[in-house]
């Protein structure tokens, strides 16, 4: 963004000016809509202003739809890797799921029942560091489940939402008390199995 890093925007703009941002197209099918990807690059620009800043490349892609010239996607990024006509396309596709994967993380710990903006910032003696371990220790915890365990794939898929699956487990362990964490799953998908089959002729 060029309000964080005004120095490196005011040497890309002159990176520009003599011709040393270098380009690449390309035009990629989805559907039935062709979409255009632009990708620029350049190299050694300072990230802040003085004689000790680092110097970084930079490079961005601008994905528009060729039926209405609609901008779908647009991101830039800085790397100390070497960006090429050759190693463009899979910088830019490793930078976008590792931008992808960081902000649905982020937005999960904040808004899908961990709740990780508001319970931090109080306390003495580590606390707010203690605190957000153990919420990391349960987003991990519940994204290897995801990855693993089908009883819990199956529950998470009939809830929704991570909020109504917590909803639901705060509710029955309010007023249960479980042998394992596989019998409270087995209570939970109980009512869904005893629902008849659907029909499908």
């Amino acid at each position: 963004m060029p309000e964080s890093h005004p120095t490196l925007y005011e040497f890309l703009d002159y990176a520009e000016k003599i011709g040393e941002v270098y380009s690449f197209h390309e035009r990629r099918r989805h559907g039935r809509d062709w979409h255009d990807y632009h990708y620029r690059w350049t190299y050694h620009l300072p990230l802040r202003d003085g004689s000790a800043a680092l110097n970084t490349h930079w490079f961005e892609v601008t994905v528009t739809r060729r039926s209405d010239g609609q901008v779908l996607f647009h991101n830039d990024w800085i790397t100390d890797l070497f960006p090429q006509a050759d190693n463009i396309v899979e910088l830019v596709s490793v930078a976008r799921s590792r931008w992808k994967t960081e902000n649905e993380n982020h937005n999960t710990l904040k808004t899908q029942g961990y709740h990780l903006e508001h319970n931090f910032g109080h306390g003495d003696h580590h606390l707010a560091t203690f605190l957000l371990t153990l919420n990391l220790l349960a987003f991990l915890f519940h994204t290897v489940l995801q990855l693993l365990d089908e009883s819990y794939q199956r529950i998470r898929l009939l809830l929704g939402t991570r909020r109504c699956f917590f909803s639901h487990l705060r509710t029955l362990t309010t007023y249960f008390v479980f042998d394992s964490w596989q019998h409270l799953l087995d209570f939970m998908l109980e009512p869904f199995d005893s629902l008849p089959a659907t029909n499908s002729s």
